[in-house]
């Protein structure tokens, strides 16, 4: 076994739920980078719309999302919806014994999903982009859906109004790696039926959730980047100034 091999093996144990993206995968989308306040707020609402009837971000309080530009009326007003004041946490109303018993597992906190989800295949958000839009009908499971990026999800498609309702379509191919044996080759989307936005207007929906998902996993991000850039400046003038120094130190030793 080689090192780097050796070294996934350790990590993967050191660390329950860290999973690397296996070379058969599907393939991730780049996420778009929607960091405008516009796009950060109207991913907060589909986040507290569709993501807290089952999902909690226990790390995040309702009255951080002030530094998104959102009074505090606003927020209790549109937003507040399983929680009694903005100090409160994120919480789902969702019982964990009702989502165990629904979907056969306890749905995970979401506070920091867009780090967590992060693999040689790609960032958190670019597996959260591409996993939100590749949920396809399935009548063989449980909810009625699949997905691509995770098969088999206990996960319906609870954003299936906006998107719409599509079926996956699969082709029969000689395996590559054993020319005896045939799989199963993921060939397109078929629509059955539209959704309230277009395929474009879904995948900006989308996005803008992705960003909130990602801001709100390091709400500090831009502060600790701007903070980042006046080190080094600092760094640089102090490195500079005793460079000069010991120059002029050692010139009188001489």
């Amino acid at each position: 076994m080689t090192f780097s091999k050796k070294l996934i093996a350790i990590l993967a144990l050191a660390v329950p739920g860290l999973v690397f993206a296996s070379e058969g995968g599907f393939p991730l989308d780049k996420a778009p980078q929607r960091n405008s306040v516009t796009s950060l707020q109207n991913g907060a609402r589909l986040f507290v719309n569709y993501c807290l009837n089952c999902h909690s971000a226990t790390s995040m309080r309702y009255n951080r999302l002030r530094d998104l530009g959102l009074t505090e009326d606003q927020i209790k007003n549109n937003l507040l919806f399983s929680a009694d004041k903005v100090g409160e946490v994120m919480h789902t109303a969702l019982r964990p014994s009702d989502a165990k018993e629904w979907f056969g597992v306890v749905p995970p906190d979401l506070s920091v999903i867009a780090r967590a989800k992060a693999s040689p295949a790609g960032s958190g958000a670019d597996y959260l982009y591409t996993y939100l839009r590749t949920f396809y009908k399935d009548d063989t499971r449980p909810t009625g859906w699949n997905n691509m990026v995770l098969p088999n999800v206990a996960m319906p498609h609870v954003m299936w109004e906006l998107q719409g309702v599509r079926t996956a379509k699969f082709v029969e191919e000689k395996d590559p790696h054993d020319a005896s044996k045939m799989v199963h080759k993921f060939a397109g989307f078929e629509r059955v039926s539209p959704g309230k936005l277009s395929d474009q207007e879904f995948d900006a929906a989308t996005a803008d959730l992705v960003a909130y998902m990602e801001w709100m996993a390091e709400p500090v991000a831009a502060q600790r980047k701007q903070l980042g850039v006046w080190v080094l400046m600092f760094m640089t003038l102090f490195a500079l100034l005793a460079w000069r120094l010991n120059a002029s130190y050692w010139k009188e030793v001489k």
